[in-house]
């Protein structure tokens, strides 16, 4: 029984990395449609400033994730240091 509670460990970092990583995924990405579709609409250049959000929120995407996975890194690390 000590097993299936150090595999839960395991399973529930692994879910908190999948949440946390699709959010930081989806939200840059939504709010840069969002956000450049409503300044295309106004100023007129449609698609440009959406296609530009777009490249600066999957670049700024790109670093936290980065940042995320090395922290996560160090917590498996850690669950596997625990383990008897």
């Amino acid at each position: 029984m000590a097993e299936k509670r150090s595999d839960n460990a395991y399973y529930l970092l692994g879910l908190r990395v999948l949440a946390d990583f699709g959010a930081t995924i989806a939200i840059p990405a939504v709010a840069a449609s969002i956000l450049g579709g409503k300044l295309d609409a106004a100023w007129g250049t449609k698609p440009y400033v959406t296609l530009s959000f777009l490249a600066l929120a999957f670049v700024f995407t790109v670093f936290l994730i980065r940042k995320k996975a090395v922290a996560y890194g160090k917590s498996y690390q850690a669950l596997i240091n625990k383990k008897p």
